[in-house]
């Protein structure tokens, strides 16, 4: 048994489950690239300067008997349960998270499948409450996350889908359009109070400055401050100078 799984699975041992940090199951996949055997294709692909691909493995190892065997959802020897849930597709085994599989994503989401409708023009499966009520970006699911550069569509991380259409992982601003990626309402009364409680020095008091909001794509001529400059069409802070500063003649 090659070490690495060995390591993964005392590690699953010590935290009172089979498997590995990543899945809770009672085989190693035999990785068709190396012949290698690991509990699942991320410790494989942490440990290896290649990448498992699941839809080639063939084979198991059971961790209880250690019989090598065609993958399957039980052990053709002792007859462990491999997993709760298996697909034959991703060869996934892992505890019953609702799982199912999507054709057209051609990988296992997690569930349960009613709570979800696949996007054909996104590309990827969205929660039902977004049906009708989201931006429509072609495949928008194919590509990195603009925060944290790992793949969203195979990501076991939930995307969260923007306002603007776009996915990422985490984050309050979309790196790509700019937008608000949350309901910001509350934070911008906070900043009201903030400037309200801050004035500028005298010689900024009668400067403005042009700005352009990112989330309405407004354009604005507001008072300067340092804080924060709010678009004077949605009172959002989200904003970006288009110039320079320069004293308001009606106050000179």
């Amino acid at each position: 048994m090659a070490a690495s799984a060995r390591e993964d699975g005392a590690r699953g041992q010590e935290q009172g489950r089979r498997g590995c940090e990543h899945y809770d199951r009672g085989c190693l996949l035999k990785a068709p690239c190396c012949d290698k055997l690991y509990t699942c294709r991320l410790c494989h692909d942490n440990n290896e300067d290649h990448q498992l691909d699941r839809f080639k493995v063939k084979e198991v190892q059971c961790i209880n008997c250690e019989k090598i065997q065609h993958a399957q959802q039980t052990c053709e020897e002792c007859s462990t349960l491999f997993g709760e849930y298996y697909c034959s597709i991703c060869h996934l085994f892992d505890k019953d998270k609702k799982q199912y599989h999507c054709d057209n994503c051609g990988i296992c989401r997690i569930g349960p499948k009613e709570d979800f409708f696949h996007c054909l023009k996104c590309n990827l499966c969205l929660a039902m409450n977004l049906q009708g009520k989201h931006k429509c970006i072609e495949n928008v699911s194919r590509q990195n996350c603009p925060i944290c550069l790992e793949d969203i569509h195979t990501s076991r991380v939930v995307a969260h889908v923007l306002p603007c259409g776009h996915l990422l992982h985490r984050g309050y601003r979309c790196p790509l359009c700019m937008h608000s990626a949350l309901d910001m309402t509350r934070y911008w009364r906070q900043l009201d109070d903030e400037i309200a409680q801050t004035p500028m020095p005298s010689e900024y008091q009668n400067m403005t400055v042009d700005i352009l909001c990112n989330d309405c794509n407004g354009r604005s001529t507001v008072q300067f401050h340092i804080l924060g400059m709010k678009c004077n069409i949605c009172e959002s802070y989200n904003t970006a100078q288009a110039g320079g500063c320069r004293i308001s003649l009606d106050q000179q």
